[in-house]
């Protein structure tokens, strides 16, 4: 049965692109394919952005070519431009990312693009896409980023917000999503915007949210989400992770928190929880040092737990 839940995994990306360590290359497949065998169907493994920028990042593509080898995982990455998308491209990614902050003094100091240019960037994208065989086309999803605020520009207009999704859904994105990159959101404006976007564009255009635990809200968000319909939702093994250019947005959802209420709830994630709790100890090896949050894993499974997966099956 197909997961009533999609949980992508962003560590590879979102959290080593904030640690100042560098996970080598084996560590890296070898944390892609624990959590495959887990049941992870989703991840993020990298973004295509200059080596001299995020070194942590700089074997992206030969981390795609290994993703690939896995039979029916959705290999996705970050873009931060044309550049970037052909690069993508040519390493055979299924799903590509271009963020676009909704705060533009973000947008400069994240991506160094305004609105406008991060729009012209959308549109060569797609057209790159739409020029390769049907076969091959990754999905183009384009990310409404600092959505719930920012740490440089405060709160955004929803008026700014509904002009640049729409920008993104014009110049050729498949679907936005919504990323609160500085830790801001809290349910009510969760519900709120996710509402504000499906009433004006529907609800086929935003099915996911990329949430971060900054002020310990990231999974009281994710319900929130989730009430909404939305059906996709990031997280990061160990909540590693948050946003080197938005001062004090530390913490992404922990993918193992995230997967145990969901399926503590009846939700299936097609994730198998013990096995996700052990690729912890190949993050542990690889990053010595680094702290590793979540819950879960240090109070171990209820007795009597009955996931949601195991009864599907």
């Amino acid at each position: 049965m197909e997961p009533s839940i999609l949980v992508s995994e962003v560590g590879p990306r979102d959290g080593l692109q904030s640690i100042s360590a560098i996970m080598p290359l084996e560590a890296k497949k070898a944390w892609i394919e624990a959590e495959y065998q887990a049941g992870v169907r989703e991840i993020e493994v990298g973004s295509f952005v200059p080596a001299k920028v995020l070194p942590q990042l700089a074997d992206t593509a030969e981390v795609v070519a290994f993703a690939r080898t896995l039979p029916g995982l959705v290999v996705a990455v970050l873009v931060p431009n044309l550049r970037g998308a052909q690069a993508a491209i040519e390493a055979g990614a299924h799903k590509m990312t271009l963020p676009l902050s909704v705060s533009e003094t973000h947008s400069l100091r994240n991506i160094k693009r305004t609105h406008d240019q991060v729009l012209d960037e959308a549109k060569a994208i797609a057209d790159l896409i739409a020029a390769q065989p049907v076969e091959s086309r990754p999905k183009f999803e384009g990310s409404l980023s600092t959505v719930f605020g920012c740490t440089l520009e405060g709160v955004i207009p929803d008026a700014q917000i509904l002009r640049l999704a729409e920008g993104l859904l014009k110049a050729g994105c498949h679907e936005v999503g919504l990323s609160d990159t500085t830790g801001y959101a809290n349910p009510a404006e969760v519900r709120r915007l996710i509402r504000l976007v499906h009433g004006a564009f529907g609800e086929a255009v935003l099915t996911g949210i990329h949430l971060h635990n900054t002020r310990g809200l990231g999974l009281a968000n994710a319900l929130a989400a989730l009430d909404c319909g939305l059906t996709t939702l990031d997280a990061s093994l160990g909540g590693l992770g948050g946003c080197p250019f938005a001062p004090g947005a530390s913490g992404n959802i922990v993918t193992e928190d995230l997967v145990f209420m969901l399926e503590a709830m009846g939700l299936s994630t097609g994730i198998d929880l013990p096995a996700l709790l052990k690729v912890r100890e190949i993050l542990r090896a690889a990053l010595p040092g680094e702290p590793l949050y979540g819950f879960t894993p240090d109070a171990g499974l209820p007795l009597g737990f009955h996931p949601a997966t195991l009864a599907a099956e």
